[in-house]
């Protein structure tokens, strides 16, 4: 992940040079970038790299989202918090979801072309089954699910029986963004208080409250965020009132990309390598 991007980019190089002096590991080594263990803080320094190219070449954004874990890579774009702070913070982030995943371990799925109102009564409806709940708003017809196997089920008998016919299971064993999430979000709240929170260069939209980040109540906010839905898409569409008429998503992946797509009103792009890298610098005036 990214190495081709380290070998042949200096800022990006620099990036994950700094970010292996703050973790103490060598991110410069595809074995120690790829492994699972590291993955959360791998896609933040990545992340940070190749945003430092573009705000170098192309200037700031007019604002930022991140879903998950990629609100920590937007504030870090947006001089919200320090690198090391965040990548430390991060590190230890994931390790409580980790260990909330395997004390409450959970199942979600992804409901597809069916509206909020439906879906939030098909949890209703399942939770008499089961803990079962909304917890990734990506698109306005894409909505995630999650909790326990016999809420997941019943609330999936009800969407069939309400005309949605793709349901889909995802590969995962923990229920993020629910409150199976509790016992990482307490571990969060004790931990986030060591970090010290700034102004911003330029806004980040919450998925959590779904308006621009406010310093004096971060600290809540994103320990609030492990434990409540994700609403991505009303992030991106706060950036659209914000004035963005481009987006481009940095890091592994292109899923946000497609999500971003959904708006008929913007251009999307999409960097995790030196060639898309390159494609985004030949739409210059594109970014622009």
């Amino acid at each position: 992940m990214g190495q081709d991007l380290y070998q042949q980019e200096v800022i990006y190089r620099q990036t994950i040079e700094e970010a292996s002096a703050a973790l103490n590991m060598d991110l410069s080594k595809s074995e120690v970038m790829d492994d699972p263990n590291n993955v959360q803080v791998a896609i933040v320094a990545m992340s940070t790299g190749i945003f430092r190219i573009l705000e170098k070449e192309f200037g700031s954004p007019v604002g930022a989202a991140g879903l998950s874990l990629g609100e920590y890579s937007a504030i870090i774009a947006a001089r919200g918090v320090q690198f090391a702070d965040a990548l430390k913070l991060v590190r230890d982030r994931s390790r409580y979801m980790d260990k909330a995943g395997k004390d409450h371990p959970g199942k979600m799925a992804a409901v597809l072309k069916a509206n909020a109102d439906l879906v939030r009564e098909a949890c209703r409806v399942g939770a008499q089954a089961g803990d079962i709940y909304p917890a990734n708003f990506n698109t306005d017809s894409q909505i995630v699910i999650g909790g326990t196997q016999a809420g997941l089920d019943a609330a999936t008998t009800y969407l069939h029986e309400h005309g949605i016919k793709r349901v889909v299971p995802l590969k995962m064993t923990v229920a993020s963004h629910t409150p199976f999430m509790q016992e990482a979000s307490d571990l969060l709240a004790d931990r986030i208080q060591t970090v010290d929170f700034h102004e911003f260069k330029f806004p980040v939209i919450s998925n959590t409250t779904m308006t621009q980040f406010d310093v004096a109540n971060m600290k809540q906010t994103l320990v609030d965020q492990l434990v409540n839905p994700t609403h991505f898409i009303d992030c991106l569409k706060a950036l659209v009132n914000l004035g963005s008429d481009t987006m481009i998503e940095i890091g592994p992946g292109d899923t946000l990309m497609k999500f971003a797509k959904s708006l008929s009103t913007v251009d999307t792009l999409h960097i995790d390598s030196v060639k898309t890298l390159n494609d985004v610098r030949s739409n210059v005036k594109l970014v622009k």
